[in-house]
């Protein structure tokens, strides 16, 4: 696992980093940067938020006489287009980046417009929480997250390092796309599950209090970023509608084939139809990419652990002593009972010898099952 304490190498961002927007994507690159010595300077046109965010560490205010060598807009979709303008012209000497998480819209519009785009270099960085703002920024939110950099043939090698050094800095991977193609790939991997587990949420508004109690990880797992802002998924959703209209135009196929594969489970096929869209869902899986980005696969261990102080830093301890390595960890707490489960991922080779030592140092194993 990695080293939070391990020496940092010296930063490649130089101040000051002006950044527009002190919500949490704004105030966590502040954050970020700040930790690393670097002089941030924040600007809202909300004051209060303004106010938090620097009183929570994030920057100072920004000044009249700053002159940036980046700016980092962060701010809401629908703005982000007006922002970047205002920002290329009142810093001529500046690169401009976003952060929005739709590339390709504000890039037509400042087309549209006419303005010079040279400057103008686009990003996203995959990373966020359910809520939004200030009070919710954390310095460490883009640490091993993509970061896609979408230049053009404008783009200067000098001005791309700066956007990629950023990211850098900030401990997320670059990673180089078209705006067309960011698009594209963020409706599959994370505007179209918005929606999907905001779908399945909305059906649990009204289901009994007795089909509630039975909720396990699994209906967690499937719903937890269905708590996130309607505001902010109103823009983005919008503002990317084509590509995410296209996969929803396929799920909603794949779900009337499976429905009406259930309304009659003895038809010839139908259980053949239920098995092949599982079987496609593991092999959708198996593709996503594991720990650093490797497409390996990890074993599970399901550990009851007592819910009383200290037992899971001594289940890590023993782990420890063990030489097992902890890859991944999920906790499912058992309604009703005084103990929770702790889903521990290893490397195949370490299942018998961390099942083995955990049993004789006295834990209980419920299951094992492979990723």
């Amino acid at each position: 696992m990695t080293d939070i304490h391990a020496p940092r190498i010296a930063a490649r961002t130089t101040g000051p980093v002006r950044v527009v927007g002190a919500g949490l994507l704004g105030a966590s690159v502040g954050h970020a940067l700040a930790a690393r010595g670097i002089d941030v300077a924040l600007a809202d046109t909300s004051p209060a938020q303004l106010r938090l965010a620097i009183d929570y560490g994030a920057g100072r205010a920004a000044r009249e006489d700053d002159a940036p060598a980046l700016v980092v807009v962060a701010v809401p979709p629908d703005v982000t287009a007006n922002v970047i303008a205002a920002e290329l012209a009142r810093h001529p000497g500046a690169v401009v980046t976003d952060v929005a998480s739709v590339k390709l819209e504000p890039y037509l519009e400042l087309r549209r417009r006419g303005v010079d785009l040279t400057r103008y270099i686009g990003s996203h960085p995959l990373a966020g929480r359910e809520r939004g703002g200030a009070i919710s920024a954390r310095s460490d939110l883009f640490v091993g997250r993509p970061w896609v950099v979408c230049r053009d043939e404008e783009t200067s090698r000098e001005d791309l390092a700066l956007v990629e050094g950023l990211a850098l800095d900030l401990g997320a991977t670059p990673i180089e796309m078209t705006p067309e193609e960011h698009d594209r790939s963020v409706a599959l991997v994370s505007h179209v599950p918005q929606i999907v587990a905001s779908l399945l949420a909305a059906r649990l508004r009204e289901a009994p209090d007795t089909a509630l109690s039975l909720a396990g990880q699994g209906v967690r797992d499937t719903t937890r970023i269905a708590a996130s802002a309607p505001e902010l998924w109103v823009q983005i959703l919008g503002a990317n509608a084509a590509p995410v209209v296209d996969i929803l135009d396929l799920l909603s196929t794949d779900l009337a084939q499976v429905a009406d594969a259930l309304r009659a489970p003895d038809a010839a096929g139908s259980r053949r139809a239920v098995a092949d869209t599982i079987r496609r869902g593991n092999e959708g899986v198996e593709r996503l990419p594991g720990k650093h980005g490797q497409n390996r696969r990890f074993e599970q261990i399901v550990v009851m652990v007592d819910d009383t102080p200290g037992q899971l830093g001594r289940l890590f301890g023993e782990l420890g002593e063990l030489e097992v390595n902890v890859e991944d960890l999920r906790l499912e707490h058992s309604p009703g009972a005084q103990f929770g489960l702790a889903e521990i991922s290893v490397a195949p080779a370490a299942v018998a010898r961390a099942v083995t030592g955990l049993e004789e140092r006295g834990w209980r194993i419920a299951s094992t099952g492979h990723d």
